[in-house]
């Protein structure tokens, strides 16, 4: 009946090793849950997002003129001059020191000196504003800090005029430091 040839059924397979009659394992896929790394990784963007945003950045604006070599005539009684000593104190005179007595002024009255004498001179008074180069950095930065209060206070009083102001940083000449040595 059905002919064919010599076979009597499935063949068992040629033995392997010493452990033949072991399943061959079937292998598993490997699966990473990403939710919980997504979730953190969010978290994380997030954070970091708001802190940088919070953080406001300690920056000080100058706009800085191109170097001119000519020479600018300026009044004595439209110079109005603040030094700072290598001890960090602050001094002030108006027009040229040999005509005027430096004063040695603290920061808080700093800041209502300048309004008075800015006052008495709308908008023709220019601030020189001189560091000894021994003096510190924070000092200057102060200073700096109350000129710009007092800008704030002189355009509040002014109601409504324009304000032209003139500010420059200047070295200080030596003559100043030794004027200032004893106040």
């Amino acid at each position: 009946m059905g002919g064919g040839g010599g076979s009597l059924g499935p063949q068992p397979k040629a033995k392997r090793g010493k452990n033949s009659k072991r399943k061959k394992k079937k292998r598993v896929g490997f699966v990473l849950d990403m939710t919980p790394l997504v979730d953190i990784a969010f978290l994380l963007l997030t954070f970091f997002m708001f802190t940088t945003t919070m953080v406001t950045p300690q920056i000080m604006e100058m706009s800085v003129p191109p170097e001119v070599e000519s020479q600018v005539e300026v009044k004595q009684s439209e110079l109005f001059t603040i030094l700072i000593r290598e001890d960090d104190s602050v001094f002030y005179y108006q027009g040229i020191l040999e005509q005027a007595q430096a004063q040695p002024v603290t920061m808080k009255a700093l800041r209502s000196v300048c309004v008075e004498e800015n006052m008495k001179q709308v908008n023709r008074l220019i601030t020189a504003l001189k560091a000894d180069t021994s003096s510190s950095y924070g000092r200057l930065v102060q200073v700096l800090d109350v000129l710009n209060q007092a800008e704030a206070d002189i355009v509040k009083k002014m109601e409504g005029q324009k304000r032209e102001r003139k500010f420059t940083l200047a070295p200080v000449d030596p003559k100043e430091l030794e004027a200032i040595k004893d106040l």
